[in-house]
């Protein structure tokens, strides 16, 4: 063997071991520690979980939802991933375990899971120990009923709670309604509407005479209309300046009314005639001449202005009565 082909030799084993040394796993070890083998029923204990090896960004720890059938897995903390040379790397991880029940557990091991890779952890133990009850102690059952505070509104139906206050706005409307119409419909006015100032007595039944007057019912042979009207405005206009309620009486109770008030005494005799006149004419069908028509209707027009309103002096501004003095 010459010396060239004896170091062609020496170069292809180097190759060769080369090619197996890639091609061989790194190794990843994987361990894991309690900070306590002892936990009290329902403390929590840290799982220390630390990961050396050629560690990639595709690997991680896989940690089920329960380490065991009473140990259970409260919180797993963040990666913390350390270089520590020659391409290997530390991953360090808390997983925060709880138990319940007491017992000796023996915890099933981490994973590390890499390219198609698991790697498993070692199988700490874990005490969990029960809580001292003192048998001494008294133990309470479960508390009773209690009744909570009651307020008007729980007895009343849903329906008047979860509409009360439209059906409350719907009540306001309805009796403001209700009291507009009474206290201002009812009587002829409106609110917010200004009202025309009011004829006085005297004035309108010397208007609705005039009217009467003008109509010439009885020049077309209505004498009975002529009467009706007449003795309506003298029923109203005794109603309006007297109070007397003239529309529902009778003529005897009319004059009757008449008699008993000093202002109508004297004047009453017109009264008298004209009811008599227009009771045979309503009544027994009887047609009275043209002077008796006109003579009722002088009557009418006498009585109210023998009972109009005696006028009030009008009382001196203060320069006419300064004058006054100084003359």
């Amino acid at each position: 063997m010459n010396k060239s082909f004896k170091y062609l030799i020496i170069a292809f084993a180097a190759l060769c071991s080369a090619f197996s040394a890639q091609a061989a796993p790194q190794k990843i070890d994987v361990r894991v520690a309690l900070d306590s083998a002892y936990i009290i029923m329902g403390r929590q204990t840290p799982l220390h979980v630390v990961v050396i090896g050629n560690l990639s960004e595709t690997g991680g720890i896989v940690v089920p939802d329960t380490l065991w059938r009473d140990v259970e897995i409260a919180s797993v903390s963040e990666p913390i991933v350390t270089d520590i040379g020659n391409e290997r790397k530390e991953l360090r991880q808390d997983i925060i375990l709880q138990a319940f029940d007491s017992g000796l557990y023996t915890l099933p091991p981490v994973l590390y899971v890499q390219d198609g890779i698991v790697a498993e952890s070692n199988r700490p133990a874990l005490k969990v120990i029960p809580v001292d009850v003192d048998s001494m102690a008294t133990v309470h059952d479960y508390a009773d009923i209690v009744n909570p505070p009651r307020h008007v509104f729980d007895f009343l139906p849903d329906w008047i709670t979860d509409y009360g206050l439209w059906i409350l706005l719907a009540l306001i409307i309805i009796g403001a309604g209700l009291y507009v119409y009474f206290a201002f419909i009812r009587k002829g006015k409106l609110p917010l509407v200004h009202a025309p100032k009011p004829v006085p007595p005297y004035e309108l039944a010397m208007q609705e005479l005039g009217k009467l007057h003008s109509a010439k019912l009885c020049e077309r042979g209505e004498e009975k209309e002529f009467y009706t009207r007449l003795t309506d405005i003298l029923r109203n206009y005794l109603d309006s300046r007297f109070g007397i309620n003239a529309m529902e009486m009778t003529s005897s109770q009319i004059l009757r009314a008449l008699n008993n008030n000093d202002e109508t005494r004297v004047p009453r005799k017109y009264m008298s005639a004209i009811l008599e006149t227009a009771d045979f004419v309503k009544f027994a069908k009887v047609r009275p001449l043209p002077d008796d028509n006109e003579a009722a209707f002088r009557s009418a027009k006498q009585f109210v202005e023998d009972t109009k309103p005696a006028t009030e002096p009008e009382q001196p501004t203060g320069t006419e009565t300064a004058k006054q003095e100084k003359n």
